[in-house]
């Protein structure tokens, strides 16, 4: 079975605009996510629509695709640099992973627990979870919550506490269920990809801001693979800095 990875970047984040191109450590956020993925895979692509982000992924011997400006996820960017890749380099890929651009200290173990689900032929998207050990998370509305059937598959994804657990207070609620945080990394088999990036965009993902919940409702099924391996994306300046003060970098 063949993985490619793909690591959707644009250069005009609201909160963080040029965010690929932040210097960590005397590297640039999207060289460090390049080089953790090649540790894991023999092909990896940025996909960007940003000549400053191209010219920074020349300058370190990456390969890129040049995409559509009006992509609004990283899943439908990947959409469309599969298949230019699969012209130039003249061959099929039967899985994508879409690697975030923003978390460059994501781990090569994360991306072989990735790969796992896809032995089975039935799999068609699949993500990690990571149990949540402390309470804060359970109520950061910036760290999805996700809901697991007996089969490990995702049945919904939350920004609020899920599930409530009524007649407990608050503080107590870490104690009495085993909650999990989505870690954002996405696989998917080309076919289903394809299909999910010509989606319309459902309810639920438009109150939530989640575009996972899209292929829930259209009855796509996402498989869930457990992770003890913490991500550390940077959605803004302050993390940056915050990372800084605490010595991760």
């Amino acid at each position: 079975m063949s993985f490619i990875a793909i690591i959707p970047a644009r250069y005009s984040s609201t909160r963080f605009p040029g965010k690929p191109l932040a210097i960590i450590d005397g590297k640039t956020m999207i060289q460090r996510v390049f080089e953790q993925a090649s540790k894991s895979f023999q092909h990896v692509y940025v996909a960007t629509d940003d000549k400053r982000i191209v010219e920074n992924v020349k300058s370190f011997g990456g390969k890129y695709i040049i995409t559509s400006k009006r992509h609004k996820s990283g899943t439908d960017r990947c959409a469309e640099a599969i298949d230019i890749i699969r012209e130039q380099e003249k061959m099929d890929f039967d899985v994508i992973v879409n690697v975030q651009g923003d978390e460059p200290f994501v781990q090569p173990e994360q991306f072989e627990q990735i790969k796992r689900p896809f032995r089975l032929k039935r799999t068609q998207i699949a993500t990690l979870v990571k149990p949540i050990n402390n309470m804060d998370d359970i109520f950061n509305i910036n760290k999805p919550k996700v809901v697991l059937n007996k089969k490990s598959e995702a049945i919904y994804f939350s920004r609020s506490p899920i599930p409530f657990y009524r007649g407990k207070k608050e503080n107590k609620w870490i104690h009495n269920h085993l909650y999990f945080k989505h870690i954002g990394l996405y696989a998917y088999r080309y076919d289903i990809l394809k299909e999910i990036a010509s989606l319309d965009q459902t309810p639920l993902e438009i109150a939530e801001s989640l575009e996972q919940l899209r292929w829930i409702e259209n009855g796509y099924k996402i498989k869930v693979e457990f992770t003890e391996y913490e991500t550390v994306s940077i959605d803004t300046k302050k993390d940056l800095l915050k990372l800084q003060h605490v010595g991760l970098i």
